[in-house]
């Protein structure tokens, strides 16, 4: 078992992290900046080490500043989280060169799913589905190219390799654009990823995002936490996620599960890990590989009882999987709404002091985050400082459970986008459920 592991993270889920970390008896080391000095998990942790100013390239993109922390403090493992550094190739090199295990996949493996072609490549050699594509980089070959696209049809998206989060992807209606489109999104890579290396895909049109949570060993054993259904988006970014997901066709869901076990055994796959698809007309497309825990996890967690920070933990300590695929079941359903500290209509971040936090609490109410009265969130970080989780025997009584935990959370201070999240439960559409990634920005009108 790993003795000491420094937290390289923040806010929810550091806190989450050395939760599990003291169930399972690890010392933790949490890494902190100047800004967050005040953050719960810097208060509960073993040690804490400050590694820099407020601004995150100072402080938790700083790989020698955390790794020389984990010198200090004598630990022994090093674990991401999700965001600034978790899938930072480099960084779990690094990590590794220095002594240290890096609770993650390794480096190799984060590499090849970084780079969204050879992602695709290697998912197609696993029998995972793919969107039909240009099954690799454009190149200057102009006819070649239109000649792809008429094959796979308009619309079609470009898609930068190293992008993500929204970024580097345009679409494309007509043949008449598609040359100028292409240009301007490797101009747009190049700039904000350092690569101009893009790729082609059939656009879905009305598709709904669907993943698969796996689970691998890297000893040649993986299963998966069955799906999750995070359609509800606004400008790509996640609001609400539910697990399992609605509606979908049996036989499909069956085949997809096991090509992703199957993939991560494939590749020697080792952590947790995220199988991203979309999913229209009863099929699943994969779009790209998340070789880290996500901030929707918990909705897997409430469905399967599975912790899966817990078994992170467990796997980067050398062990094997705690559970075999027979063991995993679906029970009930959940859902996670995110809270942010935005404004509700202009989605403007709104840092400032929390004068009063309140939680929801009751049969099957969860909620993960690090605030608490009196804390003042800094505006130098990301806007999300809770997630809302609620779990019953059925949607309809766990969406129920939301409307009204949702009812009873204060956090008085600063604008959260609470108003919106009620909205979006007490939607009819979203109650029966299988809404597609369009649905909320065209119910606000975006």
């Amino acid at each position: 078992m790993l003795e000491k592991v420094v937290i390289a993270n923040r806010g929810e889920i550091a806190l989450r992290i050395l939760r599990a970390c003291k169930e399972l008896g690890i010392k933790t080391v949490a890494v902190y900046s100047k800004a967050d000095k005040d953050l719960m998990h810097v208060r509960l942790a073993d040690e804490a080490v400050c590694i820099g100013p407020n601004a995150s390239t100072e402080s938790y993109l700083n790989i020698p500043r955390i790794i020389s922390a984990a010198e200090v403090t004598d630990a022994t493992g090093i674990h991401p989280g999700y965001g600034f550094l978790a899938e930072n190739a480099g960084f779990a090199e690094m990590v590794e060169n220095s002594g240290f295990t890096f609770i993650g996949p390794k480096a190799d493996t984060i590499r090849v799913m970084g780079d969204k072609v050879a992602a695709i490549e290697a998912m197609q050699k696993s029998g995972v589905p793919t969107v039909p594509g240009s099954n690799g980089p454009l190149d200057d070959d102009n006819e070649r190219t239109m000649r792809i696209a008429r094959e796979i049809g308009y619309p079609v998206i470009i898609k930068a390799a190293a992008g993500g989060g929204g970024r580097g992807m345009r679409v494309v209606h007509s043949e008449a654009a598609l040359i100028n489109s292409i240009f301007v999104t490797k101009t747009e890579s190049k700039a904000a990823f350092g690569d101009d290396t893009v790729y082609m895909e059939k656009f879905l049109e009305n598709p709904r995002h669907v993943e698969v949570q796996v689970l691998a060993d890297g000893q040649g054993s993986a299963i998966h936490l069955y799906d999750r259904d995070c359609s509800m988006q606004r400008r790509h970014q996640k609001v609400v996620e539910e697990a399992p997901a609605p509606h979908i066709d049996p036989e499909a869901r069956a085949q997809v599960l096991k090509a992703c076990t199957d993939a991560c055994i494939e590749i020697g796959y080792r952590g947790a890990g995220t199988f991203e698809f979309l999913y229209e007309n009863g099929r699943f497309f994969f779009i790209e590989m998340n070789t880290r825990v996500q901030v929707e996890h918990p909705v897997s967690e409430m469905v399967t009882g599975v912790d899966i920070i817990k078994e992170q933990l467990l796997i980067a300590s050398g062990q094997p999987l705690s559970f075999k695929q027979e063991d995993i079941e679906v029970s009930g359903h959940a859902f996670e709404c995110r809270i942010n500290a935005e404004d509700p209509k202009n989605f403007l971040p709104c840092p400032g002091k929390i004068n009063q936090f309140h939680a929801p609490g009751g049969l099957g109410v969860r909620v993960d985050s690090h605030l608490y009265s009196g804390y003042s969130i800094p505006p130098f970080y990301d806007s999300m400082i809770a997630k809302l989780i609620t779990y019953a025997p059925t949607r309809e009584e766990a969406l129920k459970r939301m409307e009204v935990a949702l009812d009873e959370m204060i956090i008085d201070g600063i604008k959260t986008n609470i108003p919106l999240q009620k909205e979006i439960v007490q939607d009819t559409n979203f109650a029966v459920g299988g809404v597609n990634i369009h649905y909320l920005e065209k119910k606000l009108g975006l």
